[in-house]
């Protein structure tokens, strides 16, 4: 295979992925193989050379994002502002929830696909911790919020319908959500839900 070549089917692979992961971030993880090859303006052939089967290609692109949350996190994780990194996971939670709501369903939901990235769903899990943990150090979160309420707030997210101008009410319910969570915004005692009345399902950026 000449040097040509290479470069050819490299680009080839790295444009039907991109492709792929538009389309699945979109559309889900059923669109059919075909419809990605039309797409992005190959045969099937080419397309199934590359990613053998619709699994390869799915994981691939799961891949990715899985990648681009693993980044987010680590930048968070940098911040020397405890409340920034916090805030700042919770707000690309909810641009992950606009920009890529099909691999965001597949991944926290029963697909199949999602069961590769455990591992990595659960080292997610232990940074959030670790964020809530420093921001309660700092004071800047309420003296009661804890990490099951922050994945509150992520499941509140991940659970909103995506309607009409689903930025403006996406944003605004991050705005809601990242107030309650702010040291300087704290009911009275009296005025609060008993501790452990809603529990949910762990939902992790």
């Amino acid at each position: 295979m000449t040097r040509k070549t290479r470069t050819d089917a490299e680009d080839n692979r790295r444009r039907i992925l991109s492709v792929a992961r538009a389309s699945f971030a979109a559309e889900g993880l059923d669109l059919p193989m075909r419809e990605i090859a039309r797409r992005v303006g190959l045969g099937i052939a080419t397309v199934h050379r590359h990613f053998p089967s619709r699994a390869d290609l799915v994981t691939a692109a799961l891949t990715e994002h899985v990648a681009a949350c693993r980044a987010d996190m680590k930048a968070a994780l940098d911040d020397p502002d405890p409340w920034r990194a916090l805030s700042g996971v919770v707000r690309r939670f909810a641009e992950h929830r606009l920009r890529d709501r099909g691999l965001n369903e597949a991944l926290f939901g029963s697909h199949p696909a999602a069961a590769a990235f455990a591992a990595d769903r659960r080292e997610q899990a232990r940074a959030l911790r670790r964020l809530v943990d420093r921001a309660r150090a700092a004071s800047v979160v309420r003296d009661d919020i804890g990490v099951d309420d922050v994945r509150i707030c992520l499941a509140a997210i991940a659970s909103y319908r995506l309607t009409t101008r689903p930025a403006a009410g996406l944003h605004r319910l991050v705005d809601l959500l990242l107030t309650g969570l702010t040291a300087d915004h704290q009911l009275p005692a009296d005025q609060r839900f008993p501790a452990g009345t809603v529990r949910t399902p762990p939902v992790r950026p």
